[in-house]
């Protein structure tokens, strides 16, 4: 007992200098401002048959990630929605002569896999792979994107495997929610209006179909090929002009209105006894690269992008409506709209909503604090850094600013302009952008239980209403 006594005595001694040390240490100094992203000097150049190319030395694992952007996907459809998926992975099954199983193992070979994925602008054909493969890549892409089997044999499989896919997004209520707002935005005729297949349509297609859409869509054109990470600039130039340059050019890419519906606009979805109510709200949006842009980012960020925002702060920390709410641009050439979405405990729908209408008019009318917009203003630009860090973020990031005509120096100057943007422009974009009464908003949920609380916020009297089903 007096042994433990004496130790204990002997390491409050010892400890209490360390103790007084540690409080006289001085505070760590302020964070600076981040520094712009500098992409290395890169080279983007046109092959004869139109496709273009663009190479980015990046990083310094002995990685490179080749990735084929071809402008072909719903867009190109013609009303035959998911046939450009339903493409895109029958591609997946060999090309060139080879099966998928030798595709794959010349893939695993090189260090990589290959990969095919089609959305509504383009099919994306990628291989991440050690950098002495890169010239093999480069031939394995260009055999998948020019020369794919499409075999008929495998065509039940993929439409079964689709048909699954489908299955299980229409028990998703985020699904419902998407769908019903795209058919409000764009209408049921435009292809951004008409993002789900039917079973019928899915199961309907024939490998002459897919086919004819290969050929009819597919070309050098319509192609970009970015190659980004570490490799031997002399042998790539000479493996793509091999790989590509029989490749016919094809048409021009389509270039596609996107007209909005204008709100205001209400538009109700009825799942009897769900647990939440799922809300999307909407409001166009400036283009990117327009004035107004940047500042709307950052205005977007404050108010409902960023985890630390004012409205997840709102209704997740403080009030628990909602576990993952959120906001954000979706851009695409000529198009831009913004979105709020939240899944809501259906008892507190109205309340939650009230909040969040509360939270944007606070962002129209009161300019954030400088130590607020200093912090969101830093955080944007950091996690801009962060999320370019590897060779096939900078390709998805170049690739996105190419396909909205963005300048070629856009991801230099973005840094900098978002540091630029005052609280003043973040409470103008609010107000400029974020009108409440042309909103649309999209809930779906037991409409026994949340119309009446929807119809109790003053922001919705008065607006039509629509009850729809989905699909």
């Amino acid at each position: 007992m007096k042994r433990a006594l004496f130790l204990f005595a002997a390491a409050l001694a010892v400890s209490a200098p360390s103790l007084a040390m540690a409080q006289e240490i001085p505070p760590a100094p302020p964070v600076g401002d981040p520094k712009p992203f500098k992409l290395p000097p890169s080279e983007t150049y046109t092959l004869p048959n139109g496709m273009q190319v663009t190479l980015i030395p990046y990083g310094v694992a002995p990685k490179t990630v080749v990735s084929l952007r071809v402008r072909a996907g719903s867009i190109n459809e013609d009303g035959n929605t998911w046939l450009s998926g339903v493409t895109g992975e029958l591609m997946k099954e060999g090309a060139g002569g080879k099966s998928a199983g030798d595709v794959a193992t010349a893939a695993a070979g090189m260090g990589g896999n290959l990969n095919v994925g089609t959305g509504n602008l383009t099919t994306n054909i990628t291989m991440n792979v050690l950098s002495e493969f890169a010239p093999q890549a480069i031939g394995l892409v260009a055999d998948v994107a020019i020369r794919p089997n499409l075999p008929a044999a495998e065509l039940g499989r993929v439409k079964s495997n689709l048909g699954r896919a489908l299955a299980q997004a229409l028990a998703q209520p985020g699904v419902l929610a998407n769908v019903a707002l795209a058919r409000r935005i764009y209408g049921p005729d435009h292809p951004y209006g008409r993002p789900l297949a039917t079973p019928e349509q899915l199961s309907g297609y024939t490998i002459d179909q897919v086919k004819a859409f290969h050929s009819s869509q597919f070309g050098a054109r319509r192609a970009h090929l970015y190659i980004a990470g570490r490799f031997d600039s002399v042998a790539v130039k000479a493996a793509i002009s091999k790989a590509f340059k029989g490749w016919a050019a094809g048409p021009d890419p389509v270039a596609l209105a996107s007209p909005h519906t204008a709100g205001p606009a209400v538009i109700l979805v009825d799942r009897p006894d769900a647990p939440q109510t799922t809300l999307r709200l909407a409001f166009d949006a400036p283009l990117a690269g327009a004035p107004g842009d940047v500042p709307n980012r950052a205005m977007n960020e404050l108010l409902g992008g960023a985890f630390s925002s004012r409205i997840t702060t709102n209704i997740r920390e403080d009030k628990g409506y909602t576990y993952s709410p959120g906001s954000d641009t979706a851009f695409s050439p000529g198009d831009a709209l913004w979105t709020f979405e939240a899944d809501i405990t259906t008892d507190v729908t109205g309340p939650a909503l009230k909040e969040v209408f509360g939270e944007i008019r606070r962002m129209q009318t009161e300019a954030p604090s400088a130590e607020e917009s200093k912090g969101i203003r830093t955080y944007i630009a950091g996690l801009f850094a962060i999320q370019n860090s590897t060779s096939n973020a900078v390709i998805g990031t170049v690739a996105g600013r190419d396909l909205l005509g963005l300048p070629t120096d856009w991801l230099e100057t973005y840094i900098p302009a978002v540091l630029a943007v005052t609280p003043e422009q973040m409470r103008d974009a609010a107000a400029a952008n974020l009108p409440l009464g042309k909103l649309t908003l999209v809930a779906v949920g037991d409409l026994a239980k949340i119309k009446p609380q929807l119809e109790a916020l003053p922001e919705l009297k008065g607006l039509p209403v629509q009850t729809v089903t989905v699909p």
